[in-house]
Formats: structure tokens, sequence, C-alpha cells
């Protein structure tokens, strides 16, 4: 088949949509089909040569305490009819198909099988943006939607609030490959100090403060520590930089931004993953990357993140923005390396549950099964 997997989101910018694009891209290829990703990008994405097709120009959009960087462009027809025609998919896949601009733009001007990913849980920016014209846009360009995969059922419960029909679960997978116990840590992180890894973009959802304020409990009971701080966002770094200069807290590392290519080895080099996000994480794939290179996880306990770990067997779980539950759960567990060890072993095993390969076929199934019900043979 020939596949287009299409992203509202700058391509150029590492996020959970992305990510979950360019892993299913390469399994889709792995199966034999022609797969193009299209998708507005800030720079050049080399990473796909001739089989990345550029639409738009991204803008940051501020949005639930977030960042989007979407094309808002009204413009995209043009290149959008040109790449279509030219290319002639049998499939076209739309992550977040209403997003505005570029999904729902190729959603209206396509004349292929179209599958919708919904990602998105409650509070997420999409369905709702931009009313009343994107509730109008939603049902004048729902029936040329042939097909509806979510996630998980946070994500399609949100969606269906805004698009009906029937949804199929399929959640994001994990290149158990490449996040493998087998990685390369970093050297200058292995000097015998247990490390507490947090990795994720600096924004307030993401809980990075509760962490660090957890932080500077755990460092008194647990001296031989140190807390790694890796991902974008510079807003929120200086503040949260001035708060620990003034409270005399040491061992507090700041990374900045990781490459895909180091993330593996960043996991490697935790002693323990910690994820204190508040709300709004439709599944936890950072959790997953996580728990495949065999790290115990600690994570807020709310929906995105409780459908992936169950508490005190493969991960541990604490009420979210609770300071002081979260250290506790820290000590104990940076304490008590016989638990580190059997979460570790449990974290691996549920991760490859998830790996791409098999969340790629049953995405090649659902094609086949819409392309069935419409009645198109390839």
């Amino acid at each position: 088949m020939k596949i287009a997997l299409v992203s509202p989101y700058d391509f150029a910018f590492p996020g959970g949509v992305t990510s979950h694009i360019s892993s299913l891209e390469l399994y889709l290829t792995r199966m034999g089909h022609e797969v193009k990703v299209i998708a507005p990008a800030s720079k050049e994405v080399p990473i796909f040569g001739d089989r990345f097709i550029p639409i738009g120009k991204p803008r940051p959009i501020p949005s639930s305490g977030s960042v989007i960087r979407v094309s808002i462009s009204l413009h995209l027809a043009p290149a959008i009819k040109e790449a279509l025609a030219r290319e002639k998919f049998d499939i076209i896949h739309l992550h977040e198909p209403f997003m505005p601009m570029l999904c729902s733009a190729v959603l209206r001007f396509s004349d292929a099988t179209n599958i919708g990913t919904f990602h998105a849980w409650d509070g997420k920016p999409g369905y709702n943006c931009g009313k009343p014209i994107s509730t109008w846009m939603i049902k004048r360009r729902l029936h040329k939607l042939h097909g509806r995969i979510a996630v998980s059922n946070m994500a399609m419960a949100y969606a269906r609030r805004y698009i009906p029909g029937d949804y199929t679960i399929i959640p994001n997978g994990i290149d158990v490959e490449r996040f493998s116990p087998d990685v390369e840590p970093i050297e200058e992180f292995c000097d015998g100090k247990q490390n507490i890894l947090f990795l994720g973009r600096l924004e307030r959802r993401k809980g990075a403060i509760y962490l660090i304020k957890a932080y500077h409990e755990v460092k008194k009971q647990v001296p031989n520590s140190r807390l790694i701080i890796a991902g974008p966002g510079t807003r929120l770094r200086k503040p949260y930089e001035k708060w620990i200069r003034n409270q005399g807290l040491e061992d507090v590392v700041f990374i900045g931004y990781v490459s895909e290519e180091d993330k593996p080895r960043y996991f490697k080099t935790a002693d323990v993953y910690c994820s204190p996000a508040t709300s709004r994480e439709s599944f936890g794939i950072v959790l997953l990357e996580a728990m495949a290179v065999g790290k115990p996880v600690i994570a807020s306990n709310i929906d995105g993140y409780s459908s992936v770990i169950t508490h005190g067997q493969d991960g541990l779980l604490v009420p979210p923005r609770d300071t002081s539950s979260l250290t506790h759960t820290l000590v104990s567990l940076l304490k008590d390396k016989k638990l580190q060890q059997e979460l570790s072993k449990k974290a691996r095993l549920t991760a490859e549950t998830y790996s791409w390969q098999s969340i790629a076929q049953r995405v090649n199934d659902y094609y086949n099964k819409v392309l069935e019900e419409r009645g198109i043979r390839l």
C-alpha cells in the first residue's frame, strides 16, 4: 500500500505524536509499504529524505498549559492538492484529523481511504479549538473519515464528545530494540550516586517543580543521590534554578534538550525514572520508554499513566501534586535495591507488550479491515 502519515505538529520539534508517527513509518516501511510523512516543519527533517513532504510553517500557540506548534495558514490548499495528486495514496492516516490547519485541510481534499488516530485527552486543543468554525468544520468533514483509532480509552472518551462513531483502541508503541537494557549510560553520571531522572518538556503540567521540591527532602535522607532534569524548555528553568539556589540544594543538574539518540542512554543512567505530571496525559509513552530500558518508574496516578502502570507490580503511582507522597516513595525505592530490581524486571516485560512491531501490525490489520468494509481491493 501507499500510505501517508499526516501530523499537524511541527515535525522538527520533539513530541509524543511526532515520535509515534516516526516509529510507525519505520515499521510500516519494514512491512513493505511505501510510506511518506506530511507535516509542517520549522527546519529541515533529514531523517526521512524524500519520504518527508513539508507543508506549512508551524507557529507556537499557547494552549492548556502547553505550547502547540501547528500551521495556522489558510493558504495550504495548493500544496496539499499538488502532493495528493502526485502521490495517489491508498491510505491517508491523519493524527488528530481535525486539528487545524494541515490535517483538517488534507482530510478535505483527500480522495483516499482516510484513517484518524486520536491522541488527545481532556484539555488538549483541537476539537473545540476556534469555535464555532471548528464545530462547523467537523460536521462538514466527518463523513470523510472512514476509520477511527484512539491510543487509549481516555482518548476515545474525549474524542467521542465531538466525533461520534466506532473506535478501535491501538496504543502507542515502543521501539524495544532502541530502548533496551543493553544501551550505554551517560558516563559522567556513573560515579556511584543514585540518579533520579526527569525527562520531558519543562511545562507546568509536567510537574517538575513537585519533583524538585520532593528532592529537597530526598537529598537529606539519601545524600548519595542526584536529580537529573532533561528536556526542552527555558521559561520555567530560570525560576526553578533560582528556587534551587535559594534552598542551597545540591546535585540538581539541568541538561536541556536531549536528542532521540541519547534518550535511551539517559534512561539507562537513571536508577529511578520519575514523571510527576499533573494532568492531561492520554498515554504514558515516556514511562514505557523508561520501562523498556528496565528502569523502575514512579509516576503520578493520573488516567493516562495508570493505564500503563500497575501500581506495585511494574511501577509505583503517587497522587499528583503531592510532594510528601512523592518524597516518601522516592526515598523508599532508593533505599530498597531488591524492590528496584523487581520493578525493573517486570517493567521491561510490560514494555515488550507495546513493541512497535506488534503495534504496527495491528495498524496494518486495521487498514485492511477498513478497506474491506469499503469494498476496496488493492
